[in-house]
């Protein structure tokens, strides 16, 4: 579902944005390599891991940010989700769990 997910965004975004830009500006293309190298990154850690969860949320709004245009602010998100990941900043305790509750609430 994940690689469909990035197949749309890249096969989407690429017919309305060039794929490089003179100026050195971001492009969809170097956000969404971006965004697919943190998202590996976050996949080799356990699915219920504190990280892992923040990193992915912060990856979904560097999608978002893409999707809108936003490719500099789409480096910056998943800029975020990498250190998350590599610093791991957030641990539960043993017996811990995170409590996320369903968007409807």
């Amino acid at each position: 579902m994940k690689v469909l997910l990035l197949a749309c965004w890249i096969v989407g975004g690429l017919a309305g944005t060039a794929a490089v830009a003179n100026d050195g500006e971001p492009t969809q293309a170097s956000c969404l390599a971006s965004v697919a190298a943190a998202r590996e990154l976050a996949e080799r850690l356990p699915a219920g891991d504190a990280s892992r969860y923040f990193a992915e949320r912060d990856l979904q709004q560097a999608l978002t940010e893409a999707g809108n245009g936003e490719f500099d602010d789409c480096l910056e998100w998943a800029e975020q989700a990498t250190v998350e990941i590599k610093e791991h900043r957030h641990t539960l305790k043993p017996g811990e769990t995170l409590n996320v509750r369903p968007a409807e609430e």
